[in-house]
């Protein structure tokens, strides 16, 4: 049953409550850094599980943005806050200088009240709950009255969480009735206020008499330099400008071309879907933007062909942009106001100094002290950063960097601190300056370059090869670790065929006593796990063993952490990450206890040198890839004679499954030279190999050693480059249907390279590695080096796609789903709920394009039915 936190429907009731709340304030004012830390984790985390939901409602209600990128705020809303400042001291003695006698105690400020818009209703709630948690403040929020439910959602889930996290009761408190008298009690009565949303209720913040941070409006020009990357300038504005449909205020409301590269950037903007409004529709347009003028609440959040329906314009329904060509940069031109949507003003300028004086123009407009955008060679024009640094009177100067992203922090560079209320300083009547919730008397200026993340090659620390090599590197366990006590994981059928036997007798031959677990079935679940590990605390090895295919070494991995942390919950490792390196749950320390030796049976996963391990609740049948480097085997043993007597559909299934390990690391944003070169080889061993070991078996040695290493190989190249959509599907494909997993991205397959590949994607990928769409150039180069010809691009994709059925033809891979066996009416009554979870899977992140859920829904479509309609 849900708690009654109390209605807050009048000015009485409000009164008592802001009484309450700062009550409790005083109570969580005395909490130490350790309590508030737990308290700030365990909110974060609540807010991350429920972004999803919290995504679908804001979007019901207030009928404005696109549901997959209120995911992505809500996301960040909860993990890269948590990530910035889950170190920070916030209680007690926060800095000291012994000598010069200096000591900074940090206070919390009491009550705060947070005005939150429309426009961002469950994340902007998310971001100012968990700072006022981390500060040990109190809070009472004032939802948008069309937004109140999602708002008031968001603030439910994070109080539920800190309070079951040891906060006072009420810590959190929000008016469910919202009306301008109660917003304006609220801001009297509370000690400070953070006010996000419209330019009058910002200016009544500031008139309220107590200490207010609020925001301006944002008006954002983009330059485009000539010494400007225009593919990656156009593109990153289409990123920024369609995400959740233009309403973050940062995102750009004109851009400023120069006249040398104007047609080449016209061009690319059309070649990527924007609609380039005619001298009537212009016209049309510009009286949709404004009504009486004001901006028009109709367009705001809608989608281009939404808007220019409305204006009665008619473009296509893809359409990304509506761009309209003018001239003037004052205020009686609708196109130079902000927008808060996916419509864009586009001016040409003479040169270089006249794009800043219509930047500056544009700014005047009503962006002062927001942002600014600035494409342009930062290697050569250094000279132009400066000059559009000093003129710029905006709090945040973006450099190659897409706005709505780079303005917010964290994404495209690191050094701008994450948050959703952007200050603008003196300059747009704001107290702050910055993306922090503290105050300043100067207005600090942030040139803020586009970055790329630091990428890594990790494989475990040994990894022995070579047909028969097994004895030689288990020695390594006595000699070299004097290790005395193994556990070995496997299943039924290895077990019993003689499988661990090589194993069992050579550590007999050193002295090390073993013991065996043969319990792991087909699709290893949380329970299997823990039985394991269950074991594993009784005889309590210092090395574990695993043999055979991935559930053998995914459970294997699973029991090895619940060995060596029992305390774990295995919820928190499964939680979702944008970034690993940012995840807001850190994965326990591994090896402490048991040193993890893999040792594959067949060639297809690759587990024995990925840090990744698939298992399955057995409660709610959700099957969960957790990803950490912790998972990383110790060492790996990829001996041939282990694989020798594969049956042929483990052969098959296993086989394409590395196929598609190759083709999600070179397609994957994280991809590297290193890890292509790896990919690229072991597709081609494949494709060579593949067919010869599923005909042949045990009588070609020769396929089965080279297809040994290449699967290996292919594990290597995507636990480093990480994967794609396609094995999210298949993940929940085989959750639902226990199809196997090999089979099951050979299903989706060709769908995802079709939809990897379109050069005008619904949606980009977000990382700053990945600058446009170029995915059909990297499947043309391995097209390429498998030798399969092709005219152009296109051609060499269809190749490549011909090539890969003509591989599961050879080794008995059927064309559909239907063709399993799978009932449609049963498959059409889950498939919102399977491509909702394929959605959320670990492994749609790294993937180029990034897909909504009923793309993801129409692929699986089409698989199902062997059809190939355009997603």
């Amino acid at each position: 049953m849900e708690k009654d936190y109390g209605i807050i429907d009048s000015v009485e009731k409000l009164e008592t409550a802001l009484s309450e709340l700062k009550a409790a304030q005083e109570i969580f004012s005395t909490y130490t850094q350790e309590q508030v830390d737990k308290i700030f984790f365990e909110a974060a985390m609540a807010a991350n599980q429920q972004r999803i939901p919290l995504a679908k409602l804001a979007v019901e209600e207030t009928g404005m943005g696109v549901v997959e990128d209120k995911v992505i705020k809500n996301h960040y809303a909860a993990e890269y806050i948590y990530n910035k400042y889950k170190d920070y001291k916030t209680c007690g003695v926060v800095e000291e200088d012994p000598a010069y006698g200096i000591k900074k105690v940090a206070e919390p400020i009491g009550v705060i009240a947070a005005v939150i818009p429309t426009t961002n209703p469950t994340s902007t709630a998310i971001f100012k709950t968990l700072i006022a948690l981390k500060t040990r403040n109190a809070i009472i929020i004032s939802p948008h009255p069309r937004a109140k439910n999602s708002t008031i959602a968001a603030a439910k889930i994070v109080l539920e969480a800190a309070v079951k996290a040891g906060a006072p009761e009420g810590i959190i408190r929000w008016i469910d009735v919202p009306s301008l008298d109660m917003t304006n009690l609220v801001m009297r009565e509370s000690d400070i206020i953070l006010a996000t949303g419209g330019p009058g209720m910002v200016k009544a913040a500031y008139s309220s008499g107590k200490p207010a941070l609020g925001v301006g409006a944002g008006n954002t020009p983009a330059i485009i330099d000539e010494s400007a990357d225009l593919i990656l300038a156009v593109n990153s504005i289409i990123h920024s400008k369609t995400f959740d449909n233009g309403m973050i205020c940062a995102s750009e409301q004109s851009v400023i071309v120069d006249s040398k590269v104007y047609t080449k950037v016209k061009k690319e903007f059309k070649d990527r879907g924007c609609y380039f409004l005619k001298d009537d529709e212009i016209e049309k347009v510009r009286k949709t933007i404004l009504i009486n003028g004001a901006l028009n609440a109709k367009i705001v959040g809608q989608s281009a062909y939404n808007i220019a329906k409305l204006a009665k314009v008619k473009v296509p329904e893809a359409t990304k942009i509506l761009i309209g060509e003018v001239e003037s940069v004052e205020l009686s031109e609708e196109f130079a106001h902000e927008k808060l949507s996916p419509v864009l003003a586009m001016y040409k300028s003479k040169n270089f100094a006249d794009a800043l004086n219509k930047a500056e123009r544009l700014i005047a407009d009503g962006g002062y002290g927001h942002t600014s955008s600035l494409y342009v060679n930062a290697l050569t024009e250094t000279d132009k950063i400066a000059e559009f640094g000093e003129r710029m009177k905006t709090c945040r100067i973006l450099i190659n960097t897409p706005s709505s992203h780079g303005g917010i922090g964290d994404l495209y560079n690191f050094k701008l601190n994450p948050s959703l209320t952007l200050g603008c300083g003196s300059w747009g009547g704001n107290s702050v300056s910055e993306n922090v919730g503290v105050k300043h008397l100067l207005n600090i200026k942030t040139v803020a370059e586009r970055r790329q993340n630091m990428l890594w090659f990790r494989t475990p620390a040994k990894v022995y090869i070579k047909k028969g090599c097994l004895p030689v590197a288990l020695d390594e366990l006595k000699t070299y670790y004097n290790k005395k006590k193994a556990f070995i994981v496997t299943d039924s059928f290895l077990f019993e065929n003689g499988f661990t036997k090589p194993i069992s007798d050579k550590l007999d031959e050193m002295g090390i006593i073993h013991q065996t677990f043969s319990n792991v079935a087909p699709d290893p679940t949380l329970a299997c796990a823990k039985e394991g590990a269950q074991q594993m605390k009784e005889f309590k090895p210092d090395t574990i063993i695993a043999i055979g295919g991935g559930s053998a070494m995914d459970a294997a991995k699973i029991m090895w952490v619940l060995y060596e942390h029992p305390d774990v919950d295995f919820l928190d490792m499964a939680m979702r990450f944008c970034d690993i390196r940012k995840r807001i749950y850190t994965f326990p320390k591994m090896g402490e206890k048991a040193f993890f030796v893999a040792i594959p049976t067949s060639a297809g996963t690759g587990s024995e040198v990925t840090p990744f391990a698939v298992i399955t609740d057995e409660v709610s049948g959700v099957k969960y890839p957790l990803a950490d480097y912790e998972l990383l085997p110790n060492m790996a043993i990829v001996d041939a004679d282990m694989h020798m007597s594969a049956p042929k559909g483990l052969t098959s299934a296993s086989g394409i499954d590395a196929v598609s390990h190759d083709l999600e690391a070179i397609a994957s944003m994280m991809a590297t030279d290193y890890t292509d070169g790896i990919a690229l080889q072991s597709l081609k061993m494949i494709f060579d190999y593949l067919p010869r070991a599923y005909d042949n078996g045990p009588n070609d040695p020769e396929a089965r050693e080279k297809m040994a290493n290449a699967a290996t190989m292919a594990g290597m190249a995507f636990a480093n480059a990480f994967l794609g959509v396609c094995h999210s599907m298949a993940h929940k494909l085989g959750a639902f249907y226990h199809i196997p997993h090999g089979v099951a991205n050979a299903l989706m397959l060709d769908e995802v390279l079709l939809f990897n590949a379109k050069e005008v994607p619904t949606k980009m990928g977000t990382f700053s590695q990945y600058d446009h769409p170029h995915t059909l150039a990297r499947y043309a180069m391995v097209a390429d080096y498998l030798g399969l010809g092709g005219k152009d691009d296109e051609a060499k994709l269809k190749n490549l796609i011909k090539a890969i059925d003509e591989l599961k033809v050879k080794i008995g891979i059927k064309k559909t789903i239907a063709d399993y066996g799978i009932d449609e009416k049963e498959f059409l009554a889950r498939l919102d709920e399977m491509s909702e979870q394929a959605f959320d899977d670990q492994c749609t992140g790294a993937n180029p394009r990034y897909p909504l859920i009923s793309e993801i829904k129409q692929m699986y479509l089409n698989a199902y039915y062997g059809t190939h309609e355009e997603v």
